[in-house]
């Protein structure tokens, strides 16, 4: 196909940016139509955080066991899988009846399923990249496909406020659901696992993508990966799960309880708190494909350790000093448009993480990417549950805030720890 002649690869990131934004839309709509939800089973603060956490601690789980799936099956086969799973538990969110007598416990267990369908998205996603992506690259390429956590996030508010209005908080999850499924038909009619095997691909883009790939080839069509030991035993691989632990308690903040804390702690109604809620997902969806770019542009320059470990750092620091800002400011929504600077400057440490896996890990990408990505949903896990703990306990949003600002500090310092461009080797 002419048109996307030498354009293949980008076509896929950008579906795959699809699949992550309808991801989020699918985790994050029950943070908006929590209140409801809460009502609807006669649940605390508390309970709800259950309910959250459920999701998480699925979604946690199953990082390293959906990533080693796509490192042996291919990406093609196991996001189309993972979307349709999903689809189907988001769906039944919304179909656990409300009179008997276990249904806290239905939800906790529906939730924690669609966890473990979401969980094979970006692993998988990432083992795409590592077979489609030229290293110098793989900045943006992660950046666009995390734009979509902020633009499906971001979305998210005005949409299921705007159902829930008009048709009820269950029709929020059954349109969620019927957009999933139609983006993961599309994605299994578009996808490929490798560049020779897609139809439309040109020589020209061919040849360009596997100059630039710094695993060798034979490894990625062949599919060898490394054994977890040898995985575990990277010292980048351990920094990286130190950080994005950091991270992803700090980013779980405002996908589960921002909308809750700008409603019921500063007092915004139900339309400006879906409005302002929508700030920091506009930051991530900005800055996320900005810190890519970024990333690339100085690594190209000054090499990949200044690239990726020192635009990671800078932006996690940077996420610190706003988080820990915003907690002095006394108007609402001053404090949230000062909140959305803090998630954007998180996110433009975002694609870091993702192409150093891809880079030092090569077939195994899936499965060290998830081992990563496993330390920062844990983290969002504890975030659904300590948050409202926190606030309680020390009697405002104060404590909580500050809490997220050093753990951004502590997430920044793990970069000094890493070595972007030392590959794993299986021990001989």
């Amino acid at each position: 196909m002419k048109l996307l002649d030498g354009r293949v690869r980008w076509v896929l990131i950008f579906w795959v940016f699809l699949a992550s934004a309808v991801a989020y839309l699918d985790r994050v709509n029950i943070s908006i139509a929590g209140q409801a939800v809460k009502r609807a089973y006669h649940l605390s603060d508390i309970q709800l955080g259950w309910v959250f956490s459920a999701f998480v601690i699925g979604y946690a789980l199953f990082q390293a066991p959906g990533g080693r799936l796509a490192d042996r099956f291919g990406p093609r086969r196991v996001i189309t899988l993972g979307v349709l799973w999903w689809g189907v538990f988001t769906a039944l969110t919304a179909s656990v009846p409300p009179t008997v007598s276990f249904a806290l416990a239905v939800l906790i267990g529906v939730r924690f399923l669609l966890g473990l369908g979401e969980a094979v998205v970006y692993p998988a996603s990432n083992r795409l990249v590592a077979s489609w992506i030229p290293s110098a690259e793989r900045g943006i390429s992660n950046g666009f496909i995390f734009a979509g956590v902020g633009a499906g996030a971001g979305v998210t508010p005005p949409l299921i406020t705007f159902i829930l209005l008009h048709w009820g908080w269950q029709w929020s999850f059954y349109i969620s659901a019927l957009i999933g499924f139609a983006v993961g038909a599309v994605w299994y009619l578009l996808a490929r696992d490798s560049p020779r095997e897609h139809p439309w691909i040109g020589e020209a883009e061919a040849l360009h993508i596997e100059r630039g790939l710094p695993s060798p080839l034979q490894d990625l069509q062949a599919r060898n990966t490394l054994p977890w030991g040898v995985i575990l035993s990277s010292r980048s691989i351990l920094a990286m799960a130190l950080s994005y632990f950091c991270y992803g308690y700090v980013a779980w903040i405002f996908f589960t309880w921002f909308f809750t804390y700008l409603n019921q702690t500063r007092g915004l109604n139900l339309k400006a708190s879906a409005f302002y809620s929508m700030l920091p997902f506009l930051g991530m969806a900005l800055c996320s494909p900005l810190g890519g770019y970024l990333s690339d542009l100085i690594a190209r320059r000054y090499g990949k350790r200044t690239g990726r470990c020192g635009v990671a750092a800078c932006g996690m620091a940077l996420a610190a000093v706003f988080i820990a800002l915003a907690t002095q400011v006394r108007e609402a929504q001053l404090a949230a448009v000062v909140l959305a600077g803090g998630a954007g400057a998180l996110y433009l440490s975002q694609s870091a993480f993702w192409a150093v896996t891809s880079d030092i890990a090569g077939a195994s990408s899936g499965s060290a990417s998830g081992l990563v990505n496993m330390a920062n949903q844990t983290a969002g896990a504890l975030t659904a549950v300590l948050f409202p703990v926190i606030r309680d306990h020390f009697g405002g949003s104060v404590a909580p805030f500050m809490a997220a600002a050093g753990l951004c500090a502590v997430g920044a310092l793990a970069w000094a720890f890493l070595d972007p461009s030392a590959t794993i080797q299986r021990h001989v």
